[in-house]
């Protein structure tokens, strides 16, 4: 009769248990799905930056035309998380569209949302050379932080600018700026790096009119499995101002009708210094005027007259190949004599008619040098 009593029982008490789980469960994804700020109004951001649980939830928020998502003043260890899309308002000024400022920070692009900058409505073919006052997309100056699956759509001028940053991951980044291709987008660099150090950006699709990455100054930066399509190739420089660049390595790429697919540029009569790097595993398509360009006389409208002296030393090109326009030019290498040492190349590039120009090049090197 006990162990009736026990059978029976149990069956009483195991619906209430059973009830009394589910309870507790739907409470805990109540909590999560609750979890954080939800930023929906501009005028709450500076709640949502001292808010006790550290992470602030993004979505269909419209930033006023002339502010800034501000994103700096940051509590250590917070989460920014863009769930849907966020849009700006109109004006013409020269500020920044959203800046990220902190450390130990955690920015998360959710599936389906979109950093909308609307550039097309800045776009005058000018980029920051005239017309319009244009912003620029998003600043970031972060320390020991992860950036991941960021959609960028649209920047009116420069999109993604990294400076003062330490130990940042960038991963898995989408920039679309395909629309200036005929709606008059210039000076829409993708990735941008200055004053930072150990910084990666890896897995990204670049669409744009102009740099899909440079770095002008800074230490220990990777720029890897990457898609660049139709901007200006991949750069270090514009170099000068005495800034220095050293210890970057940019491998697994694929540059995809550019004006060029490498370069290495620096400003006549300006002083710095480009130090061991190394382009690694470069595949290039459909590039109209240079395949390779280490120039020491670049010039924002054009190269101008011979080249200054500027040491650009420990330089790796390994396995860079593909394919140039018949009208332009494989490899353009026009540095002052005595200011490259140091160099390893391995390339093939074909496809150019124009004549190659070459000047300062160690003569070990299995380069073709046409005429001054």
């Amino acid at each position: 009769r006990s162990v009736s009593q026990v059978s029976t029982t149990t069956k009483k008490i195991t619906p209430h248990i059973m009830s009394l789980i589910f309870f507790i469960g739907t409470l805990m994804v109540t909590a999560v799905v609750t979890y954080g700020f939800n930023l929906d109004n501009f005028d709450q951001l500076n709640y949502a930056k001292k808010s006790p649980d550290k992470w602030i939830v993004i979505k269909d928020l419209l930033v006023p035309a002339g502010k800034t998502l501000d994103l700096t003043g940051l509590q250590n260890n917070t989460v920014i998380e863009f769930t849907g899309t966020v849009t700006f308002g109109y004006q013409e000024w020269e500020g920044t569209l959203i800046t990220l400022k902190g450390k130990n920070i955690t920015v998360l692009g959710r599936r389906g949302h979109l950093l909308d900058g609307g550039g097309q409505r800045w776009w005058d073919g000018k980029g920051g050379n005239g017309g319009k006052k244009k912003p620029r997309f998003i600043q970031v100056s972060l320390v020991d932080s992860t950036v991941t699956g960021l959609h960028i759509k649209n920047s009116p001028r420069h999109c993604f600018m990294i400076n003062s940053s330490q130990n940042l991951r960038v991963q898995n980044t989408t920039i679309d700026i395909k629309d200036g291709a005929k709606s008059g987008g210039h000076n829409t660099d993708g990735f941008g790096v200055s004053s930072s150090r150990n910084v990666t950006i890896s897995n990204s699709v670049v669409y744009n009119q102009d740099d899909c990455f440079a770095t002008t100054s800074g230490s220990d930066t990777v720029f890897e499995n990457a898609k660049c399509v139709g901007g200006h190739g991949i750069s270090i420089g514009s170099m000068g101002s005495g800034h220095v660049v050293e210890r970057v390595v940019i491998r697994n790429c694929r540059v995809l009708g550019n004006t060029n697919g490498i370069r290495i540029k620096t400003r006549r009569g300006e002083t710095g210094a480009v130090k061991n790097v190394t382009f690694d595993d470069i595949e290039m398509k459909d590039i109209s005027k240079y395949g390779v360009v280490i120039q020491g006389n670049y010039y924002n409208s054009g190269p101008k007259g011979d080249p200054t002296p500027f040491p650009i030393e420990n330089l790796v090109i390994r396995n860079v190949r593909g394919h140039v326009a018949k009208s332009g030019t494989n490899i353009l290498v026009w540095v002052d004599p005595g200011s490259a040492k140091n160099w390893t190349w391995s390339s093939k590039i074909t496809g150019g008619s124009k004549e190659q120009q070459c000047k300062g090049v160690p003569q070990s090197l299995p380069i073709r040098c046409g005429k001054k």
